[in-house]
This record gives C-alpha cells, sequence and structure tokens, in this order.
C-alpha cells in the first residue's frame, strides 16, 4: 500500500497546502504503538529532499535538524503512535469553516501537534524563512506503551547529541494553550497471599481477595494533595487500576493482586513516591513495576518566559499544569526546559470519540512561527 503523503500539502505558498488535510492525511496512516514504520516513512519522505534539513532515523524515529549557526536550539518533538484504533478511522470531517471539527483516532494525540511540527518544519528554514534560533524537530515511536521502550529515550541514549537544545516544546494537546512540566507516574502491584482449599470447604484455606479489602478502603479513603510548583497547581492521583485473583469458581484463592496507578506531583522524586506508596499500604507486599518522574513547570527559563508571552500575545489564557506524565520529563532529565504545547483537548486523548477542532492547528501553527522567526 502506496503511505506517501503529497508534499504539496508542505508549500505554503501552494494550492494545496492545509493544515487540516495534512493531520487526516497522517492520521490516516495507522500507527499504533509498534507499528509507526510506515508513518515515519511518510514523514521521512516529505522532509528528506529538504536541503536546510538534516535528517538521522533511529528505528522509527526521525530527527530533522537546521544549521544556521545561531546561538540557540530549540527542539519541537512529538511523538508518531497512538493507541489502538477503536473504529475510529479513518478520519472523518464535520462542519465547514473555522467551526469544523476533525474525529478520528490521533487527531488529538497527537497528529494535530505532529501536522503542525511537519508543516514548519518544511517551512522554516528554507530561503526567506530564517528561524531566529536553529532548530531541531523529533518525530519519535513508542511514547503510548512502556517507558522503557520511547522511541525519544531510545534517542538519548543512541544519539545524545541530537536531543541538545537550550529549550524544547512538546506538541501535546494543551487546547492550543501552554501546559508546564508534568506529574510523575508510578505504578505498583500490591500483592496478598492466602491458602487455596475447595470452596465448599472455605474454612481449610484463607481467601487472598478478601484480603485486598483494607487495600481498597485505603484507596477509597485516599485524599489526593493538590500541590502549587513553581506558581503552578498540580492535582495528584492515587487509583486501582486493575485487580487479578482467582484461578476457578469452585477454588479459595490463594494470589491476589492490585495494580495501583500513583500520579505525583513534580515537587516528589520517584523515591520519595514510592516511600509515600510503601506508607500508605504498609503491611502489604508492594511492587514498583513502573515509574518515571515528573517535570517541574521551568517557565522562568528566559526562552520559556518568552515563548509563553508571544503565544499568551496570540492566543490569550495563562500556563496551566500538566497533569499527566509527557515527554517534558526527559528534557528535564537531560537540563533542557521544555513545555507543553499543541492543538487538541488533552481530555478528549486516547477516547474513542477523539476530535479536534480545526481552528487549533492554525493557531497553534501562527503562535509558533510568529515566536520562532523573532526569537
Amino acid at each position: 500500500m502506496d503511505t506517501s503523503i503529497d508534499p504539496v500539502l508542505l508549500d505554503p505558498a501552494g494550492p494545496g497546502a492545509d493544515l487540516v488535510d495534512l493531520t487526516r492525511a497522517l492520521c490516516d496512516i495507522p500507527s499504533v504503538s509498534g507499528a509507526e514504520k510506515e508513518l515515519a516513512d511518510a514523514i521521512e519522505g516529505l522532509l528528506r529532499d529538504l536541503p536546510h534539513l538534516t535528517l538521522v532515523r533511529d528505528g522509527d524515529a526521525l530527527v530533522a535538524r537546521t544549521d544556521l549557526g545561531r546561538d540557540r536550539r530549540v527542539v519541537v518533538a512529538g511523538h508518531i503512535d497512538t493507541v489502538p484504533v477503536a473504529d475510529n478511522l479513518p478520519t472523518r470531517l464535520e462542519g465547514a469553516g473555522p467551526d469544523a471539527v476533525l474525529w478520528g483516532r490521533g487527531t488529538v494525540d497527537m497528529l494535530g501537534g505532529v501536522a503542525v511540527a511537519v508543516a514548519l518544519a518544511a517551512e522554516l528554514g528554507a530561503p526567506g524563512r530564517l528561524p531566529a534560533h536553529d532548530l531541531t524537530w523529533i518525530f519519535y515511536d513508542h511514547e503510548e506503551v512502556d517507558s522503557s521502550l520511547n522511541g525519544l529515550g531510545r534517542l538519548a541514549r543512541n544519539h545524545p547529541e541530537l536531543l541538545h537544545g537550550d529549550f524544547a516544546i512538546l506538541g501535546e494537546p494543551s487546547n492550543a494553550g501552554i501546559e508546564g512540566g508534568c506529574n510523575g507516574t508510578m505504578r505498583v502491584e500490591v500483592r496478598t497471599r492466602g491458602v487455596a482449599a475447595h470452596s465448599a470447604r472455605a474454612w481449610t484455606g484463607e481467601n487472598a481477595i478478601h484480603a485486598v479489602a483494607p487495600v481498597l478502603a485505603r484507596l477509597a479513603a485516599y485524599e489526593p494533595r493538590e500541590v502549587e510548583v513553581d506558581g503552578l497547581v498540580y492535582r495528584e492521583g492515587l487509583n486501582a487500576v486493575r485487580i487479578e485473583g482467582g484461578i476457578a469458581g469452585n477454588v479459595i484463592p490463594d494470589a491476589c493482586t492490585v495494580e495501583v496507578n500513583y500520579r505525583f506531583a513534580p515537587s516528589r522524586d520517584v523515591a520519595e513516591a514510592e516511600a509515600h506508596l510503601r506508607e500508605v499500604f504498609e503491611g502489604f507486599d508492594v511492587e514498583v513495576t513502573d515509574a518515571a518522574g515528573g517535570a517541574r513547570p521551568g517557565l522562568d527559563d528566559p526562552l520559556a518566559a518568552a515563548f509563553v508571552r508571544s503565544v499568551l500575545d496570540t492566543t490569550g489564557g495563562a500556563p496551566a499544569p500538566k497533569y499527566g506524565w509527557t515527554d517534558v520529563a526527559r528534557f528535564a532529565e537531560l537540563g533542557v526546559p521544555a513545555v507543553n504545547f499543541g492543538p487538541g483537548d488533552p481530555l478528549l486523548a486516547h477516547k474513542d470519540d477523539e476530535r479536534l477542532p480545526v481552528a487549533q492547528l492554525a493557531q497553534c501553527r501562527d503562535a509558533l512561527r510568529a515566536w520562532l522567526l523573532d526569537g
């Protein structure tokens, strides 16, 4: 199947230039985590022959860079994978003009943001469209799955020099506003043990599922914090997301596991988050299965502050916290201040009725273009 995308969609002066069409073309190439190759190939095909860009590919991650000799470098990054399709592809456009809405998997999380970045990568650096800073555009795989598989993390291990920058922008959905930093995330398994027995003689065993009742009671009674970090208020959350136990309808279960997800404010590091969960579930067997630290807002960085001022002049509003985890945390680990800025309502990410007001595409493109050109 031919999954190439017509380059005319990238020509800002051409009759075919249209962010909506570009977004649809990107979304209509299915790119569920682990199957991003066709979309990575299509994006590479769009950018490969542009003389102002140097391309490096690592697996299904693509890095495109300018080398204009500027004093500072800005990184714009976005993941190209999506969660599984739920009968919501191909995309469909409803309405017309500024009120049109694009429906389909990936429109919000986050191929709308990727479309903005691809269009600007093709434009900025070309003759007559020289940005104030050197630019690095990163399109990467495996963001929606276990953090150990993340394509940006792989790039950091294999080509750390490609992630160097003075400021980074993640095109994660933020309703065309700026969301600073992000919460950290941790998953733990809380386990109970019992003694198996025939259910007709239950008194000879110990029911491990019954034994998790105090775990669920602690979760139900838990009051998550709201924590102010550098002027933004982050909301935490602690929730059971899976429970597993039992082997048959006539056997008293001898083991039960509750998987718990903790979203913690960036004022806590991973070690502090783990210590907190061990305190909450004191008396139970607790194992950490996945963890990623958050990122402080970093809005006091000069480049970040200049970007915020420029965007707010265009879009209005005020910076907000990012409640979910995003790869701003990876840039924070590298010492690069980063923010989230992209089209789409984050509350619609991963939903079957994922949809994007198309006016936000041009809104984000225009705001980002203006700042990258003027600095």
